[in-house]
């Protein structure tokens, strides 16, 4: 049977297209924000489109900021999207003062202003050679702000826009992107699947 996926409606997300790419891929998306729900479930999507503010004032009052956290540090199955990916960081230039999630190193740069802010469209990404679920080619991005260091510890693709910036991390079961897989036409499709399919270990060490 396709597992279930839940995905969470952060109330910042285009979430009927990422449902629309879960499907397709073979999973079998339900939305969900109750943190015991998202706690137990074996496939977690985070996804996430706006301000980075408003994005943690929501998994703040659904009180899903701590599950998540723990998901991620334990390397459990859980995909974050666009400003999915930005809050599992520590801050972002865009809403200072306001704290992510802090379980991926780095701080969100914007973008120079000598290239169009915010990027909108097709750039390529380049994975490393330890990437088990990454590919290299063209996806769909819509981001004006950036990690520009990828993490310790995490496997990562690289992009370029104004300068190289993080495109997506991976660590056991933990897909991060900053571009939009559900966007992204045949590659996006199957790096879903990849996602939904692989064995992954049961816990990874922070």
């Amino acid at each position: 049977m396709s597992p279930e996926v839940i995905v969470v409606p952060t109330g910042v997300a285009n979430v009927a297209s990422v449902v629309a790419g879960v499907r397709r891929a073979g999973g079998r998306p339900r939305c969900s924000d109750v943190p015991g729900e998202v706690e137990q479930a074996s496939h977690v999507v985070l996804p996430g489109v706006g301000t980075f503010a408003a994005a943690m004032e929501r998994l703040g009052q659904s009180g899903l900021g701590d599950v998540l956290g723990e998901r991620i540090r334990a390397g459990r199955r859980t995909l974050a999207i666009c400003l999915g990916l930005q809050v599992l960081c520590g801050e972002s230039e865009e809403s200072p003062g306001v704290r992510g999630l802090g379980v991926v190193e780095g701080a969100l740069r914007r973008f120079p202003e000598t290239v169009r802010v915010p990027q909108l469209g097709w750039n390529r990404i380049e994975p490393g050679a330890g990437c088990r679920l990454l590919e290299g080619g063209h996806v769909y991005f819509a981001n004006s702000y950036r990690l520009e260091r990828a993490p310790d510890g995490w496997e990562f693709a690289l992009a370029d826009h104004g300068g190289r910036f993080v495109a997506a991390i991976e660590r056991g079961g933990v897909l991060a992107c900053q571009f939009h897989p559900e966007l992204s036409g045949p590659l996006g499709a199957r790096l879903l699947r990849r996602w939904i399919e692989a064995e992954v270990p049961c816990s990874v060490s922070a």
